[in-house]
């Protein structure tokens, strides 16, 4: 079940980081984090996946369990925390999947698996992939694959990732695909807004990526946070996880 989604903000000038995709990677998420705290941020939510691809799920993990925000439940959070089969899986997917969950203690899986699918935070809302069927993790990258999506938004906005890539969908007496950079959100209207990714970006740009959303001023800004990329990739391969992983961060693929 949501959260009242019908709770607006208050008058306080709340300034929150959304973040998501961080999959492990502890140096683009402190980044990330270093750069909210310089801008002013008041609060921060995540959008999933903490875990999966890279070398630091638990301190990724404990990191953002320790900012008290609200979080919701990812695809690599979800297997990474069931015991599902993972036969019919992509063998790299399926590799950093069993890693994953040998690090994780149980408490923590606990902590993963409790994670809601979906959840409003106060005037906004925040899913994975879609709302529309948000445990089948389904992929938005243009107008078609957002339309059922809108159905299920109640809110002015609402953010996701999943996909990797940042890009923002609005809907008024159309659906619209906009590039985001800085944006205003216009009343009257719907926004269903990707953050990219802090731990993986495939956009072609290798910085980490998440968004600040001024909610006095309406508007919504993409963040790019140059991090420390060679001492990722040394982790991963240190860790003996595939050497793709490491490779696509230079990437940003």
């Amino acid at each position: 079940m949501y959260d009242n989604p019908r709770v607006f903000p208050s008058m306080a000038h709340e300034r929150y980081a959304i973040v998501g995709d961080v999959h492990g990677n502890w140096e683009a998420l402190n980044a990330v984090l270093q750069d909210a705290a310089s801008q002013n941020v008041t609060s921060y939510a995540c959008v999933g996946d903490i875990v999966g691809y890279n070398a630091n799920p638990i301190e990724c993990l404990e990191r953002l369990r320790g900012l008290n925000c609200p979080c919701i439940r990812g695809n690599h959070d979800h297997y990474c925390s069931h015991n599902e089969d993972l036969g019919s899986f992509h063998p790299l997917a399926a590799a950093v999947i069993d890693w994953t969950r040998k690090k994780l203690s149980e408490q923590q899986r606990a902590w993963l698996k409790n994670l809601r699918y979906k959840r409003a935070v106060a005037g906004f809302m925040i899913v994975h992939a879609t709302l529309d069927l948000p445990d089948q993790w389904g992929y938005v990258f243009d107008d078609l694959d957002a339309m059922n999506h809108f159905s299920y938004q109640v809110t002015p906005v609402c953010f996701h990732g999943h996909t990797h890539v940042p890009i923002a969908f609005r809907y008024g007496s159309r659906i619209k695909t906009m590039q985001l950079d800085r944006m205003k959100i216009e009343r009257g209207e719907k926004y269903f807004i990707n953050v990219g990714s802090v731990g993986q970006p495939r956009d072609g740009n290798p910085f980490a990526s998440y968004v600040i959303y001024d909610m006095q001023e309406r508007e919504v800004e993409l963040r790019r946070i140059e991090y420390d990329i060679e001492t990722a990739q040394r982790k991963i391969i240190n860790a003996g996880l595939p050497d793709c992983l490491a490779e696509r961060l230079a990437l940003g693929k």
